[in-house]
């Protein structure tokens, strides 16, 4: 990060901890928690969200990973070829995040697809083709602990968070479509450019009424298909270092250990995952100091966790479907579609056509 580049002030960093509390809240209601006008507010997002600092979007529920297939997918590149190949990969509709790292690999990709079967074609048969990629290993995660989505700053003083957080919805056991049909892949393209359209709005780009749009909104909420997020540009907020830990846990532990670090402040992703190691755990840190803090804190408390690797994110390129510039701001939009087929997805058709005579890259 440059040394001019301006970070968040205390009341923006506020406003983005409400609205990870309640993403779709009004600003009446997070004005009354924030102690300020709810136009203030509202003029206060929308200068955020017009310099790409914050934004609000969807998030997986936890029970869509029990229906779709996600990987945690390590990139090699060849020499100097890592730039055009992170342009390549963040057309991909598939390619839900993109981190460049310090580590024994280049990339970091979590990778989503509708199943194990569309994985399969666009780990082995798709990627492999991207000039410039020279490996694919995937990790596909049998087990998500949590996603990113739940991460929190503590920006609010408590009463202020207790204003804004909602008790937990019962699971949905009935009561609506469970499978996403194309007006949800519609709809949630829609929501991961503005998490916080209107109804309304949404209908109108859908040429739907408002009341469907509002109806499978709600069903793909209390159904947990879907939340919503607050992200916003993380080293300009005090949260500069993402690393991601490897790790090996006695699988009759590992749901107790996962259980467990779902609890710890810094956690944004843990997964049980396939492989030499059954665990991925990533972190926000306000230091690189902070990585070995936190993995003493780690040994500490659970003797059974052994990590075999820690890698530091140099540069997330792409999060969540947001393509991010170097200190962390949205400059633009690929909506995430797992549901497409990859191998007749534009963005990755095109991108083996572009190159077809280079020896193939491995994929593992």
């Amino acid at each position: 990060m440059q040394d001019d580049v301006k970070l968040l002030g205390e009341n923006e960093l506020a406003l983005i901890n409400a609205l990870q509390l309640r993403p779709r809240g009004s600003w009446t209601e997070l004005g009354r928690a924030l102690g300020a006008d709810p136009v203030t507010v509202a003029r206060r997002w929308s200068r955020l969200t017009g310099r790409g600092e914050a934004w609000v979007t969807f998030s997986p529920g936890p029970r869509l990973f029990d229906q779709v297939c996600v990987a945690f997918t390590e990139i090699d590149c060849a020499p100097g070829e890592a730039a055009p190949v992170v342009r390549a990969l963040s057309a991909h509709p598939h390619m839900i995040t993109i981190e460049r790292s310090a580590g024994a690999y280049d990339l970091l990709a979590t990778v989503a697809t509708r199943d194990l079967a569309a994985m399969s074609r666009y780990t082995l048969d798709v990627l492999p083709t991207v000039a410039g990629l020279r490996a694919v290993r995937a990790r596909i995660v049998t087990h998500m602990f949590t996603e990113g989505g739940r991460w929190r700053i503590t920006a609010l003083a408590p009463a202020q968070r207790a204003q804004l957080t909602a008790p937990p919805a019962a699971p949905a056991n009935g009561g609506g479509a469970s499978a996403i049909t194309p007006l949800d892949r519609a709809l949630l393209a829609s929501l991961s450019r503005d998490g916080r359209a209107f109804p309304q709005r949404l209908a109108t780009g859908l040429a739907v009424s408002s009341a469907t749009v509002k109806r499978r909104l709600d069903q793909l909420t209390r159904l947990g298909l879907l939340r919503f997020r607050c992200d916003f540009a993380r080293p300009l907020g005090g949260w500069p270092v993402a690393a991601t830990f490897w790790a090996t846990v006695p699988p009759g532990d590992l749901p107790g250990i996962g259980q467990a670090l779902v609890q710890l402040p810094e956690t944004r992703n843990c997964a049980a995952i396939s492989g030499a190691h059954n665990l991925v755990l990533q972190v926000s840190l306000h230091s690189v100091t902070d990585v070995l803090r936190f993995e003493s804190q780690l040994a500490a408390a659970h003797p059974g966790l052994h990590i075999a690797e820690r890698v530091i994110t140099l540069r997330h390129e792409k999060l969540l479907g947001h393509i991010l510039d170097p200190d962390g701001r949205s400059v633009d939009v690929i909506p995430p579609d797992i549901w497409s087929d990859p191998a007749t997805s534009p963005d990755t058709r095109s991108a083996r056509e572009a190159d077809t005579d280079r020896p193939p890259a491995e994929a593992g």
